[in-house]
């Protein structure tokens, strides 16, 4: 059984694809029924504008998501070209699912409540900019210990050798 990992990580990418564009269809298939059917009066061209802006970043993502974890066959049955990126992978991959699944609370919340819980969305470049917040936080101070300094700013002790032997009273280390 040839590429067996990459046969299941083709199948698992294929249901993930499938039951994510089956789930976006669903959701703003209920955002125009109820917004542009159900209460027609509500639905406006702000309304509209609105709806095309802040679900384009969530269209522009499930494309990405298709291209890059869509597995591609062969001509012969069972041949399998490429199995496709891992959909569940960390880093990236992680953040556009939450900007996806967030734009999806969002379409619901608007369709229920009205335009107003368009503000909701605001929650993903804010949670943006702190997760760039703590990274260059961590990398500096993680770049400070390379500097030999700790985070108070005195100089760092050195490696347990070096701790015992001072503490023997042994070849004492000069920091400058």
């Amino acid at each position: 059984m040839a590429q067996k990992a990459a046969k299941t990580l083709a199948a698992h990418n294929t249901a993930i694809l499938n039951r994510t564009l089956l789930l976006t269809l669903v959701i703003h298939a209920f955002f125009i029924l109820l917004r542009g059917v159900v209460w027609w009066s509500t639905f406006t061209r702000k309304s509209l504008i609105l709806y095309i802006l802040l679900c384009f970043p969530s269209f522009f993502i499930q494309f990405q998501f298709e291209r890059i974890g869509r597995p591609t066959y062969g001509s012969s049955p069972g041949e399998l070209r490429k199995s496709g990126e891992d959909l569940e992978a960390k880093g990236l991959t992680e953040y556009m699912w939450d900007v996806l699944y967030w734009t999806y609370g969002c379409v619901i919340l608007a369709a229920v409540l009205g335009d107003w819980a368009w503000w909701w969305w605001i929650v993903i470049p804010a949670y943006s900019a702190w997760l760039a917040y703590t990274t260059f936080t961590g990398a500096r101070g993680g770049m400070s210990k390379f500097a030999g300094e700790d985070n108070a700013g005195a100089p760092q002790a050195g490696s347990k050798r070096q701790q015992k032997m001072e503490k023997r009273g042994g070849q004492k280390v000069q920091y400058r």
